[in-house]
């Protein structure tokens, strides 16, 4: 089984189409048996679908994530896990141990259709709208 996790610096990145990096596992037997880093190389939502599935990915622990990315995700057969945030080494070790805490409805809804793209933009200073903090989140929040 592989398990990619949107990755920052120890941590879950919270945008799903803006990750810089994902960190890879290799799991047998319930047990992590090797991890890597492999940078996106400034892809975007669509592309990074494809790189997981031309990873042989099988499942997907991130923050926040939009629509289309999900149906991609489904359409390559990579189990999403969204809303996550914290440590990404220990969000897989809960993953199987069967103790992640997750989203299964995970989706920036407050987004217009074609906002995706460009992330959280235009919600920022909307009263009850703050991606990353206030009252409403993305699975998490949208940006690190």
């Amino acid at each position: 089984m592989r398990i990619a996790v949107t990755y920052d610096n120890g941590d879950i990145f919270q945008h799903f189409g803006h990750t810089q990096q994902f960190k890879i596992y290799d799991v047998e037997d319930g047990t992590v048996v090797s991890s890597e880093v492999l940078d996106t190389s400034g892809s975007g939502h669509g592309a990074l679908a494809g790189l997981l599935g031309g990873q042989k990915v099988d499942a997907l622990i991130c923050g926040g994530i939009g629509g289309g990315a999900q149906m991609a995700l489904a359409e390559a057969g990579i189990r999403l896990y969204g809303g996550v945030t914290g440590s990404a080494d220990a969000a897989v070790n809960a993953l199987l141990s069967g103790d992640l805490l997750y989203n299964p409805d995970v989706q920036c809804s407050h987004h217009g259709e074609g906002d995706h793209e460009g992330g959280c933009g235009g919600h920022d200073g909307e009263e009850g709208h703050h991606c990353g903090g206030g009252e409403h989140h993305c699975g998490g929040g949208c940006h690190a």
